[in-house]
């Protein structure tokens, strides 16, 4: 399947006291080829679906992340059997883990990730527009901290093998962000 993402993605400074009664899923990620700078092909488990996902800008040069806009990409999904996912998944590539929510918020179903393991106090929140006019309409809800779409330092791809100690430098003297308290209840499968 492919299809074009129009989203915008923010910091969360502070767990939403509702959060636990949304929806989540745990989801393992492993960016491959871990040699590349921004891997942009995942191997996911997302709760019981597994997919391979390769993911890049609509505008970027040979489908890379290097340069384009990062609020339009172009997403390829391919479902995978366990088989399947079990034989792809033992390449060796840049890993994380983390706890999506389906957070309802000002009329928007909203993915809010609560990264686990070594990137455990970092939060953020992605909102995706069926229309270019709805995400140029948007106001960012009072729960979103500054607004990550376009740093590259921060997607995905990334992210994938570092820890919050690799990042938090780059965190606190761009954003003036700290590690988010209160994760540690969501590492666990539900």
């Amino acid at each position: 399947m492919v299809e074009l993402e129009r989203e915008l993605t923010f910091l969360v400074t502070e767990l939403p006291a509702d959060l636990g009664k949304f929806p989540s899923k745990i989801i393992e990620d492993n960016f491959v080829p871990r040699a590349a700078k921004h891997p942009i092909i995942r191997i996911r488990r997302r709760g019981d679906n597994l997919m391979i996902t390769k993911k890049y800008p609509t505008d970027s040069a040979d489908n890379d992340c290097e340069h384009g806009d990062s609020s339009r990409q172009v997403e390829h999904t391919i479902s995978l059997t366990r088989a399947e996912y079990d034989a792809l998944n033992v390449y060796d590539g840049k890993k994380f883990k983390k706890r999506r929510f389906a957070y309802k918020i000002d009329g928007y179903t909203a993915e809010l990730d609560v990264f686990l393991d070594a990137l455990v106090g970092l939060v953020k929140i992605d909102f995706e527009f069926d229309s270019e006019d709805a995400m140029s309409k948007f106001r960012k809800p009072a729960i979103c901290g500054p607004n990550i779409t376009q740093d590259e330092a921060l997607a995905g791809g990334m992210l994938a093998g570092k820890s919050y100690a690799d990042i938090s430098e780059y965190l606190r003297e761009t954003y003036d962000y700290q590690p988010v308290k209160g994760v540690d209840k969501y590492g666990e499968e539900k």
